[in-house]
């Protein structure tokens, strides 16, 4: 008291880094915590060293050093309490300790599984601040060993780096030292397990395009299938993380552009069956009573009829065999009402709006879905690709 600030001179050992979870965005790390200060209290003569009994700890003053953002920490103690204690002839006390932590590291999941994310190990004073202690690296960078030898499942340590810094509180400020590493995913194994299976199924789809219109149930199996396969896959890779997560990622969009041009497979075929089913009901000759009435009604001179003799005619001809007869009536040569005259015109216009949308060759279809699906397919993903890699 009422002298200089103690300088805790600190390095660090990152023995592993057990686990990174996405989910609680957090990571578990064990580390060996070295600590340097002098106490002028404990010189003695001579120039060895003494290694000490770690209870000696409850006879010293040490730094009270907590790790922020810390969520579960312990101190291992098999076979006993993992902790040093090293005296130097000069009052030198090294005091090291083994510690298990999980530490909390915000991480921006957006670009998953194409990301890079940067956590902290943050070491500060608890209760003493500037005044009565200063917190400063060993060696800078060079404190922390270790790291670059990690071998991690999903990552690899891009760079690490030290920095020195303040924690202002109401309380007063603290030291704070800071180790601020960046992990880079490795994507290798999101492509060889979601990526290419995902691909091939759109590529499967496609395979219907090559069948004819007539095969109902083999285009059929072909697009179910693919749809049901797709599904599957967009359910289990949002098993591994947590429902709470509202990141949109890179994995998802990439998943949800598949399953749409699988879906629109499906759709392209009921919309080309369909069109095909269409035309061929429009060739097929009419039969029966009905088409012999249609060809009287063709000879027989509408106008006239309605003029000389409407009760006779008036439960043979009705104004559905007109619609039978012609799709395009001249309302105006009609003698009808009003209101029957703007059916009629309301009728021709929207078989010519029917007319515009109406697929006249139903297999054009399919030949330019076998062109078109691909190279947009291609397109998307050269966008896709480019925007997360590079972006």
């Amino acid at each position: 008291f009422t002298g200089e600030p103690v300088q805790i001179a600190m390095s660090l050992d990152i023995a592993s880094i057990s686990s990174i979870s996405e989910s609680d965005m957090d990571y578990t790390a064990t580390i060996y915590l070295r600590q340097r200060w002098t106490d002028p209290r404990l010189v003695f003569h001579g120039n060895k060293s003494f290694t000490l009994d770690a209870r000696l700890v409850e006879l010293l003053w040490v730094p009270d050093t907590y790790i922020v953002e810390s969520k579960r920490s312990f101190l291992h103690e098999v076979t006993v309490g993992n902790r040093l204690i090293r005296l130097f002839s000069n009052g030198t006390i090294l005091y090291a300790l083994r510690i298990t932590t999980t530490v909390a590291c915000n991480m921006d999941l957006s670009k998953y599984p194409m990301d890079t994310q940067t956590c902290r190990l943050q070491l500060e004073s608890w209760g003493y601040d500037e005044n009565d202690v200063v917190f400063v690296w060993l060696r800078g960078n060079d404190s922390v060993h270790g790291i670059e030898k990690l071998r991690l499942s999903q990552y690899t340590v891009e760079r690490y780096y030290t920095l020195v810094s303040k924690s202002q509180q109401e309380t007063g400020s603290y030291p704070r030292l800071i180790l601020q590493f960046e992990l880079r995913r490795n994507v290798l194994y999101f492509i060889l397990e979601t990526y290419v299976p995902s691909t091939l199924l759109v590529m499967l789809s496609w395979v219907s395009f090559w069948i004819t219109l007539d095969s109902v149930p083999a285009r059929t199996c072909i697009g179910v299938t693919t749809v049901l396969s797709m599904t599957t896959l967009m359910i289990g890779s949002r098993s591994s993380l947590s429902k709470t997560n509202c990141f949109i990622k890179a994995i998802d969009v990439y998943l949800g552009i598949c399953f749409s041009f699988i879906f629109g497979a499906l759709v392209e075929y009921a919309v080309a069956h369909y069109s095909s089913s269409q035309k061929c009901a429009a060739k097929i000759p009419q039969e029966g009573p009905a088409n012999e009435l249609t060809k009287e009604m063709e000879e027989v001179n509408i106008t006239n009829i309605l003029n000389s003799s409407i009760a006779s005619y008036k439960q043979k001809i009705s104004f559905t065999s007109i619609e039978i007869s012609s799709d395009n009536v001249n309302c105006s040569d009609l003698t009808m009402k009003t209101h029957e005259k703007i059916k009629c015109v309301l009728r021709n216009k929207m078989h010519r709006i029917i007319g515009y949308f109406t697929i006249q060759n139903p297999g054009n279809v399919d030949h330019y879905s076998k062109v078109l699906f691909p190279l947009f397919f291609m397109l998307v993903n050269v966008f896709y690709w480019a925007y997360y890699l590079y972006f």
